[in-house]
């Protein structure tokens, strides 16, 4: 049996639906109950729900063979895993913010407030500029409000939230979307199941764009 972990929420709901158009479908996955794992015994797959941030955990430890997370929960802890393919959805971009009138002269260390912690030191090692890392687990926007950093590095999908508190796109880190994933373990001995479901996902990308959106 294949075993899938989705990320709770809209994009697991998404991802659901281009699995089960791919030929592993499960029905009770759409069912109004409170369950978090189900099975189709007649497909030969299980999936269950679980945190979007600990898709990548289940699926590096061999709880799932597969699972569906974003680029910026891969490249922020570097998991054991396979990248097996972009779905092309969930698209958004981990990008710097600040206040309008905020200006970096670059003579002074730069306060940046994230949970990004691995991206946001990449990229700045890369520009060569010094930077303080304030790390926050939610509401990041408030940090430069409220004078606790210069700026952050977020996700940033409308950039709705950023204007409602006065902060600004600075800069464009890079693009994120849902990757499908595969323990390293269960891409060998379960290669042909995981192969099929990875070219049937890649057809049904191709022929119907909704799916992209």
């Amino acid at each position: 049996m294949l075993t899938i972990a989705l990320p709770k929420g809209r994009l697991g709901e998404k991802a659901y639906d281009v699995l089960a158009k791919a030929g592993f479908d499960c029905p009770s996955v759409k069912e109004p109950n409170r369950k978090l794992i189900f099975e189709n015994e007649e497909k030969q797959v299980r999936y269950f729900w679980v945190k979007p941030s600990d898709v990548h955990i289940y699926v590096e430890k061999g709880a799932a063979d597969i699972g569906v997370v974003g680029k910026d929960i891969l490249l922020e802890y570097e998991p054991e895993v396979y990248e097996l393919l972009d779905l092309a959805m969930g698209k958004c971009r981990m990008a710097v913010a600040a206040p309008g009138e905020f200006y970096d002269d670059g003579m002074k260390t730069l306060r940046v407030a994230t949970k990004f912690v691995n991206i946001a030191s990449s990229y700045y090692a890369g520009l060569g500029r010094e930077i303080d890392i304030i790390k926050l687990n939610g509401s990041i926007e408030i940090a430069p409000i409220v004078g606790l950093s210069d700026v952050i590095v977020d996700i940033v999908e409308t950039g709705r939230t950023l204007k409602e508190n006065g902060l600004k796109l600075r800069e464009e880190i890079l693009p994120i979307s849902a990757r499908l994933i595969a323990n390293k373990a269960s891409f060998k001995f379960k290669n042909n199941q995981i192969e099929h479901l990875k070219e049937n996902i890649k057809l049904n990308l191709n022929d119907d764009d909704t799916l992209r959106r």
